[in-house]
């Protein structure tokens, strides 16, 4: 089974002053192709900076990522960017939308990007939003949509490249049970169909648990986790 993400000894630190903050500390991560892995961890711990550097959002202070194959931290500006495009999809828990297009014009931006032809784009951007249930909805705006439509058009934009990995980072945050239900089954669906990699840093246990693998991040490292769905209804009864 290929290897879409490999990070190698990946150490993250922030400097202000003479104060060195590490973030984290020789991570090791494997995640083989159409695998559904959740990280959690508590606030703060560290995930967005992981998703920054698996993402080529950010580089880091020692440590190689390896995605495809490819070492991003060794390219330069804008063969990163043109990586990304290609290779990387990612979704966002406040959608980062374009509020002056519509959906069709926002999911096939990546494809612009790139330079495909607007008519090529457009339909693709039309294929997969009716892939994710909003063939209705394509012309419209992102301001008339519901906080589950616009997420299944980030979750539409992130695939529309075909990309081998997609990462998500609270995908479910802002959503109530039952859309947070539908995107839980849009991600299966569409994993099982093009066979992406989705790495999905989550609060959310729920959706971790249902997830192929769990990780959880503490200390600047990365370790098994193990989640059930039965555990987490049990702590959310206790909650109650």
């Amino acid at each position: 089974m290929n290897n879409v993400l490999c990070c190698q000894q990946l150490s993250k630190s922030y400097q202000q002053g003479e104060q060195i903050t590490p973030v984290l500390d020789q991570l090791n991560l494997t995640v083989p192709a159409g695998e559904l892995l959740a990280i959690v961890g508590s606030s703060g711990c560290g995930k967005s900076t992981f998703l920054h550097l698996a993402g080529a959002l950010d580089k880091p202070s020692s440590g190689t990522v390896l995605i495809d194959g490819i070492d991003i931290h060794q390219l330069n500006d804008k063969q990163r960017a043109a990586f990304r495009n290609q290779h990387i999809g990612f979704i966002y828990q406040f959608h980062h939308l374009m509020m002056e297009f519509s959906a069709a014009e926002n999911v096939a931006m990546p494809l612009l990007i790139r330079g495909d032809k607007p008519a090529t784009a457009l339909t693709q951007a039309q294929h997969l939003l009716t892939q994710v249930g909003l063939s209705h909805r394509m012309h419209y705006r992102p301001s008339e949509l519901s906080g589950g439509e616009r997420q299944r058009v980030a979750i539409a934009r992130a695939l529309v490249t075909q990309p081998s990995l997609v990462l998500a980072d609270e995908p479910t945050g802002n959503l109530d049970t039952d859309t947070a239900e539908q995107i839980y089954q849009l991600l299966r669906e569409l994993n099982q169909q093009v066979n992406t990699s989705f790495v999905i840093v989550t609060h959310d246990l729920a959706l971790a648990a249902r997830m192929d693998r769990q990780l959880k991040l503490a200390h600047g490292h990365l370790a098994p986790v193990h989640l059930t769905e039965q555990a987490v209804a049990a702590m959310d009864l206790l909650d109650a």
